[in-house]
């Protein structure tokens, strides 16, 4: 048995470090891509037809700023068409209407498109408006962004070679100071939207559509067999499948679309829940095709790395777990000092991580200083521990093949500390098991602490201390809500 433990506890290790390698990769790549001048944006000659979709689900709290802001882009009327596919069941379907007919009165080519039967969720929605749309290129914004009017004109000359088959611009926040869990979000999302989206594309590696603030070539969805719903990440999914095609995507980081970023723990787990269990889904779905591609190696193990970087999660989780054992059997054989050892190849990961964090906080934060970043990062570590649990569940789900509904994560409408989320119809209020469990874990590694500080072997008491705090905290935050109810 210690063996055993010993040895899914090094390979953990050593997989987690390779990953931690390629993101260090990748932040090299960004590196040399920001010392390249881009080329300078030219201006549409010519002014194909566009249709925006809108996909909703129940937003009656930030549909109205979407639809406004959609409606104020810049760009001729008669070669624009907006399409607000509306799934709702509430309230949310008069304020469509409503709008809908506001901005139809005053000339735009704007439709509130209702499904016969909600099928395939979001793909299924996107799916449907795209048989009825008019226009040659798609953009896709989900309710909780507030596009720039400019959006269409900056994006649309990318689309100059007919092999660029989608352009995806970069996320901002519109709440990143709301609190400290929206600023942990913002400094994990920075590094996505700087040095991997541009790292991956320097490399000449695949990059992913995001979901939403992005711009299709309607031919490219078409020629990959278009927007599928066997998993719960459609817009990664049908990115592979355009680029196994031989599609080129583009990423425009200097091109900013703002969102809002959640305000609660509940509505951070059900948008990281969808997004680990779909990336599983896609990595199930999608790998042997990839492994069994003409790309070159390389980019085959960027695919791969990417694919299933939510695995480490999973592998965090039992790392973790297997972490206090270890150090009672460590303390029990004296003789394995030399393979324990090898335990600091956590140190160089970290290291790798610490530089791909450090480059997009330099990159993304206006007025940065390194106190900055050493403050936040040991911050977004200790929440991306404590996240373990719920995100490996995800993880597994996914690779079982263990099918779920879509789970939308609730807009809330807050931009500001004055703002108040509570009230909200859309957020539900309930204490799972997985919170419970969370809350077990984090006395459990504070229970590694003390037993480090018992055995007096000090190497992992560090690493005990940011999961106890990890835990502690997004427990504490999931039962918030039920607290205020």
């Amino acid at each position: 048995m210690e063996w055993l433990i010993i040895s899914i506890y090094g390979l953990t290790l050593m997989i987690i470090c390779l990953f931690s390698l390629g993101q260090f990769n990748l932040a090299w790549h960004y590196l040399k891509a920001k010392k390249i001048c881009e080329d300078e944006l030219v201006e549409l000659s010519d002014h194909p037809i566009v249709t925006i979709q809108l996909p909703i689900f129940n937003e009656k709290y930030v549909v109205e700023r979407l639809i406004d802001s959609v409606a104020s882009i810049n760009y001729p009327k008669d070669k624009l068409e907006i399409q607000v596919l509306d799934d709702s069941t509430d309230e949310t379907l008069d304020i469509v209407a409503a709008k809908v007919a506001h901005y139809k009165n005053l000339g735009l080519d704007i439709s509130h498109i209702r499904r016969p039967h909600r099928v395939g969720f979001k793909a299924g929605a996107l799916q449907y408006g795209m048989m009825k749309a008019k226009g040659e290129f798609m953009a896709i914004f989900d309710a909780d962004f507030v596009p720039k009017s400019d959006f269409l004109l900056k994006t649309l000359p990318r689309f100059k070679s007919e092999k660029v088959g989608m352009v995806q611009t970069k996320w901002t926040h519109l709440n990143t100071d709301y609190g400290a869990l929206t600023k942990i979000q913002a400094f994990w999302l920075n590094a996505h939207f700087t040095v991997e989206q541009k790292g991956r594309e320097h490399a000449g590696s695949f990059i992913n559509f995001n979901g939403t603030a992005g711009v299709w070539r309607k031919a490219c969805i078409e020629d990959a067999g278009g927007w599928q719903h066997d998993t719960l990440t459609e817009d990664l999914d049908l990115s592979y499948r355009a680029q196994l095609k031989g599609w080129k995507f583009v990423y425009r980081e200097e091109v900013e679309s703002p969102a809002e970023l959640p305000v609660l723990i509940p509505a951070v787990k059900s948008q990281q829940y969808r997004w680990n269990k779909g990336a599983a889904e896609t990595a199930r779905k999608t790998l042997r095709k990839v492994l069994s591609s003409n790309i070159p190696a390389i980019h085959k193990m960027r695919a791969v790395f990417h694919l299933l970087n939510s695995s480490v999660f999973l592998l965090l989780l039992i790392a973790a777990v297997l972490s206090i054992p270890m150090l009672y059997i460590k303390e029990y054989n004296p003789n394995l000092s030399l393979i324990f050892d090898f335990g600091s190849i956590f140190l160089v990961g970290f290291l790798a991580m610490g530089f791909f964090y450090w480059v997009s906080a330099k990159a993304t934060h206006p007025e940065y200083t390194f106190k900055y970043f050493m403050f936040n990062f040991p911050i977004f570590l200790a929440f991306s521990m404590g996240m373990a649990l719920h995100n490996s569940i995800a993880v597994v789900e996914g690779y079982l093949g263990i099918k779920t509904p879509f789970v939308r994560t609730p807009k809330f409408n807050v931009k500001s500390k004055g703002d108040s989320w509570k009230g909200n119809i859309y957020l539900k209020k309930v204490f799972t098991p997985v919170t419970l469990m969370e809350g077990i874990l984090a006395m459990y590694f504070v229970y590694g602490i003390f037993s480090g500080l018992k055995l007096e072997d000090y190497g992992l008491l560090l690493f005990h201390l940011m999961l106890a705090i990890g835990f502690t905290y997004v427990f504490l935050l999931s039962v918030k809500p039920i607290r205020h109810a």
